[in-house]
């Protein structure tokens, strides 16, 4: 599978001969095929999200990088002379290709994972109390090559966490060993388990055991003070829910934090103008903050060099051979509505 492989919109056929070669209002030079199976013809920006752009593909990534290095979109719009509608418009085609590059990142088999998870939040709309909040954000982070696996918001609920641990199992059934790592956050846990629990049957009488999948972890560290609590106390580090007798619980106490999403929340603040606080920037909508996150999570995963590893989190974790430009990943074609 190849990302940047064009083929045909109509039958997905790779076997087509250039038909015209032509030049835009912005001066790029394109191409035009024919498709030998169906006879259709089709440009090179067919079903990608430079179709039907005329603002050349240089202005909208200075644009996109502004917006993911901390500038506001009144900021951006008035600095690059566009409208908020152009904005959100290419904003919406970016992140359409987060679908084709989950999917993409899912083929691989990975063999040892561990995952940090945890949350944070910001207005949305209008400052209301945190729990009544829509701008709840979970984090999953592969904790070697800073791949994000989960970016998403929405109100602090079932149903948000339950889509996080989705994704997750996911991540699961593509490695051989994985390791969730939460600070303080149980429903997580307990999401996980409801998903992709099995049972061990023993041939033994009564209700058979149910666990977690073999080679999956899942440790938690106790945040807070337990002085005022009654009852027995919770270890600070533990294994939360059951895991299979085969799995080796052998990931060391002093690994079990969240300390790289903690330091990814305070970048997250600096970088996305609607997670800055004491300003008027915060999101209006929560659709909108979803779609800076789709960004956000393209631009980090595939494009941007972490400064710690040195590489893009998707060729530092195996995804990639190379990392990919500005226009090979608008070149990607995004998936057709049957």
């Amino acid at each position: 599978m190849c990302l940047t492989e064009i083929s045909c919109p109509e039958c997905q056929s790779t076997n087509y001969r250039v038909h015209v070669t032509y030049q835009t209002q912005s001066g790029e030079v394109r191409e035009e095929y024919r498709c030998l199976e169906c006879g259709r013809y089709f440009a090179e920006t067919t079903n990608t999200p430079l179709a039907r752009l005329r603002t050349p593909l240089s202005k909208i990534v200075l644009v996109l990088e502004s917006l993911n290095e901390g500038s506001g979109i009144n900021a951006v719009a008035r600095i690059f002379r566009v409208s908020k509608n152009s904005i959100y418009s290419w904003m919406e085609r970016m992140a359409a290709l987060k679908e084709v590059l989950m999917l993409y990142a899912l083929c691989p088999q990975f063999l040892q994972t561990v995952v940090e998870g945890d949350e944070f939040y910001t207005r949305v709309h209008e400052n209301r109390p945190p729990a009544e909040s829509e701008g709840w954000t979970i984090v999953l982070k592969e904790r070697a090559t800073r791949f994000l696996w989960e970016l998403q918001c929405g109100e602090r609920n079932e149903t948000f966490f339950r889509n996080a641990m989705q994704t997750l199992a996911q991540v699961i059934a593509q490695t051989s060993d994985l390791t969730l790592v939460t600070d303080g956050e149980r429903r997580c846990d307990n999401l996980l388990f409801a998903i992709c629990r099995e049972t061990i049957r023993i041939g033994k009488l009564g209700r058979p055991k149910t666990t977690l999948p073999e080679k999956v972890k899942v440790s938690l560290k106790n945040k807070g003070s337990q002085a005022h609590q009654s009852g027995p106390k919770r270890p600070k580090y533990q294994a939360p829910i059951p895991e299979h007798p085969n799995t080796q619980q052998d990931f060391p106490d002093a690994q079990i934090h969240a300390n790289h999403l903690e330091a990814f929340a305070s970048s997250m603040r600096r970088r996305l103008a609607c997670y800055r606080r004491r300003t008027n920037t915060y999101a209006k909508s929560q659709p909108a903050l979803q779609r800076r996150l789709d960004v956000y999570w393209v631009f980090h995963n595939f494009i941007k060099t972490h400064f710690t590893t040195k590489k893009v989190p998707a060729l530092a974790l195996g995804i990639l051979d190379a990392p990919l430009s500005w226009p090979q990943l608008f070149s990607i074609q995004l998936f057709t509505p049957n």
